[in-house]
């Protein structure tokens, strides 16, 4: 879209609206360029069981069809259009598309320039345990009334939930933007009655949740086992751990992580090896998250320290 028409556009918009479609755009174009020709990538994301994508389109429009499962898609850059029950809606960048299961719709570029999208695909399954930690309701199945929306606070939740899963975070991160993510949807836009439970008397659950991460930060932990660990179900002890500690739990592994690393670090240990050591993946994982926690990369602390 040109800078005129991108103008023209956002002058028709909310100025929250505006604003995040600036920073969003910002973000998304230090990370990716708009391609020059249709492309798609899917990938199936083990643990959780749910299928995601990147796209995209500028001569291809997907004909009317639907789905087995929800939709979520937000659109990076450019200008989408979609037909859904009979009315065309459009999409600038930085907005949500919510699509129920076996809702037959259209897809397909606004502009000769074409639109970049990522898009989720969770089943009835997964809304359906989004709904039960809220609610505590069984087998109740959301049903989404709004098809086009623009929520700042959402749009960030799905763009890193699909960072997350497109770097193959961490396992406690990867469902823990999940089911959080999926809680938001459900709590803004599902026609279900939620009500969270209230904070009680979580204190001790949220100090052993703490130390379990502690003493077991290298290996490999989810946010069920966690949850498990201190009999509390993943989406209230994301809450509760959220509210007493100030972070969610998978960035408080990542704090202990760095502050284990350091040591070894300061020990004399190689980077490769600390890496390993603390529960990252690969070194250049263990730099990513050092620099941005400590200020300076693994290789500087350790020339420093030294």
């Amino acid at each position: 879209m040109s800078s005129h028409k991108t103008k023209q556009y956002c002058a028709r918009q909310r100025m929250g609206h505006c604003a995040t479609v600036s920073m969003f755009n910002n973000c998304w174009h230090r990370q990716n360029r708009m391609y020059t020709n249709d492309r798609n990538k899917f990938w199936h994301n083990a643990q959780l069981d749910v299928r995601l994508l990147h796209a995209f389109h500028r001569e291809y429009a997907y004909p009317r069809h639907g789905h087995d499962h929800y939709v979520i898609c937000l659109i990076e850059q450019g200008v989408q259009s979609f037909t859904h029950k009979g009315t065309k809606y459009v999409t600038p960048p930085s907005g949500l598309i919510l699509i129920n299961p076996g809702i037959v719709h259209t897809g397909e570029p606004a502009t000769e320039q074409g639109f970049q999208m990522r898009s989720l695909y969770p089943t009835e399954a997964h809304m359906q345990t989004a709904v039960h930690q809220l609610t505590g309701r069984h087998n109740a199945i959301p049903y989404f009334g709004e098809v086009r929306i623009d929520d700042p606070v959402v749009t960030h939740s799905v763009w890193a939930l699909h960072e997350a899963l497109v770097h193959n975070s961490n396992p406690l991160e990867i469902e823990s933007r999940f089911i959080a993510t999926l809680a938001q949807l459900v709590k803004r836009y599902g026609e279900v009655r939620a009500v969270e439970r209230p904070f009680t008397q979580e204190h001790d659950a949220v100090q052993r949740a703490r130390q379990y991460l502690e003493e077991n930060y290298a290996q490999r932990i989810s946010l069920s086992d966690l949850a498990e660990q201190v009999a509390l179900s993943p989406y209230h002890l994301l809450r509760v751990f959220h509210d007493e500690v100030g972070l969610p739990p998978h960035a408080y592994l990542q704090d202990v992580r760095i502050r284990r690393a350091q040591r070894l670090i300061e020990l004399g240990h190689a980077l490769a090896d600390v890496a390993l050591a603390v529960g990252f993946s690969n070194q250049s994982h263990l730099t990513r998250r050092f620099k941005q926690i400590v200020g300076v990369t693994p290789g500087q602390y350790a020339s420093q320290i030294q």
